[in-house]
């Protein structure tokens, strides 16, 4: 392997091991080579939908007075968008600024991506939780973005139907349980909700929430403890949860899990703050009769949620002008009209504290107009959101799972030989490519 990649990947991980800031000393050097007023014309690729006119606001008001420019380059998300900011970048192209799911932020900056904008943000992160500003140090004293969204899991439930089959909202996975058995007892043909191998990130924010940390650092390797015990725990819970029947076994986001929804046939959905949205097209039928309420947690003690979702803002290493980006990643993310915006064009549900139950979030969703606190509600569980430990190679873990948990839930089988599936290939894939790896 070339020395140079080599180089950068494992200085990725001492950087993290020790909370040194040795590749954010070389990806930032001209950080704040530039001053945070213009003229500076930026470009700044996202896939969030309405952002264009957000970034309207800053060009006319901040943008206009600090002769900072931004245009918008709406692309796609996900794997696709990781690809071409990365090939953008080994032809030295990159666009100032890049929306970055969190679970990217790792193989962007192990590949010398994103600059280190501390220096220009680090006021901010008192704006934030402190899991969700713990995702865009990868825990060390860099800042490589701004959270943008975040998607804090809770459990949302029929509150008329656990009316009806007498059932008591479960503030704990062992009251979970029962819930599902009383129901299944009560009414053979429903099920209290579904385990779903299409939906990999539900299952890290169940993990998350439970206390893993799938990817740290050991010395200058990385270390891969994606089947450790607290994934174990839940893998071990829905898995038995599966083979007893207790649960549906079916994916989500189908027209039969739409169905199952809208009609009753399934009573309860664990899910992120952004459900409403998709309760009101997956079961129209069934607006109003629907409550939230806190994730149930491993012990009455415990008071944790886990991520499903969420995004930052973060400044490219190609930039000229990375004061005046990192000046803008700042606003969008922290300025209260900005947030408004963010909130009306876009239907985001925003990671700084204090716009989560004010300006659009002053009300509660149609769809659960009934309860005046949801937003409210919402805020108190973002505050608990548990630290992650993402890794270089998130892609290939969540690959391995849709195929080994997929294929064990529809057997009925063993999960934690799918976890112990998905372990092997993770870090076989990240030896191959040049990671040192500890064992």
């Amino acid at each position: 392997m070339p020395y140079t990649k080599r180089r950068r990947l494992v200085t990725t991980a001492v950087a993290i091991a020790l909370g040194a800031t040795t590749l954010a000393a070389c990806g930032s050097e001209s950080a704040d080579s530039d001053t945070e007023s213009g003229p500076a014309s930026l470009t700044y690729w996202t896939w969030t939908p309405g952002m264009d006119k957000v970034v309207d606001l800053w060009n006319k008001g901040p943008g206009k007075k600090d002769r900072i420019t931004v245009t918008v380059k709406k692309q796609a998300s996900g794997d696709t968008l990781v690809t071409k900011i990365l090939t953008a970048h080994k032809a030295g192209k990159a666009p100032d600024l890049v929306q970055a799911e969190y679970q990217a932020l790792p193989t962007l900056v192990s590949n010398d991506a994103l600059a280190d904008i501390s220096e220009n943000v680090g006021g901010a992160e008192g704006k934030f939780a402190d899991g969700v500003w713990q995702q865009t140090t990868l825990g060390t004293d860099a800042v490589y973005a701004v959270p943008q969204d975040i998607g804090p899991m809770m459990f949302y439930y029929r509150e008329d139907l656990f009316k009806e089959y007498g059932l008591t909202v479960p503030t704990t996975w062992d009251e979970f349980a029962e819930t599902a058995r009383k129901l299944k007892k009560a009414a053979p043909e429903k099920d209290l909700t579904t385990f779903s191998a299409n939906d990999s990130g539900l299952f890290a924010g169940l993990a998350q929430q439970a206390g893993a940390k799938w990817w740290t650092t050991s010395g200058d390797r990385w270390k891969v403890s994606i089947n450790d015990a607290a994934t174990q725990k839940v893998a071990k819970f829905w898995g038995g949860l599966v083979k007893e029947g207790a649960i549906d076994n079916q994916p989500m986001y189908t027209p039969a899990w739409n169905k199952a929804l809208n009609t009753g046939k399934q009573i309860a959905w664990v899910s992120a703050v952004w459900a409403p949205g998709t309760l009101t097209t997956a079961a129209p039928d069934t607006k109003g009769k629907w409550a939230m309420a806190p994730l149930p947690q491993w012990s009455a003690s415990e008071n944790s949620t886990g991520s499903w979702g969420g995004s930052s803002t973060a400044v490219t290493t190609d930039s000229e002008h990375r004061a005046a980006a990192a000046k803008f990643a700042a606003w969008l993310n922290t300025d209260s009209e900005a947030l408004n915006a963010l909130a009306k064009e876009s239907g985001i549900y925003p990671a700084a504290t204090n716009a989560q139950t004010s300006g659009a979030f002053l009300k509660p969703p149609a769809y659960f107009a009934d309860q005046a606190d949801f937003y409210t509600k919402a805020a108190d569980i973002a505050e608990t959101t548990a630290p992650s430990a993402w890794g270089p190679n998130v892609n290939v873990a969540y690959t391995t799972f849709k195929d080994a948990f997929g294929a064990a839930a529809k057997s009925k089988s063993d999960f934690g030989a799918a976890l112990d599936e998905m372990q092997a290939d993770t870090v076989a894939d990240m030896k191959k490519q040049g990671f040192e790896v500890a064992e």
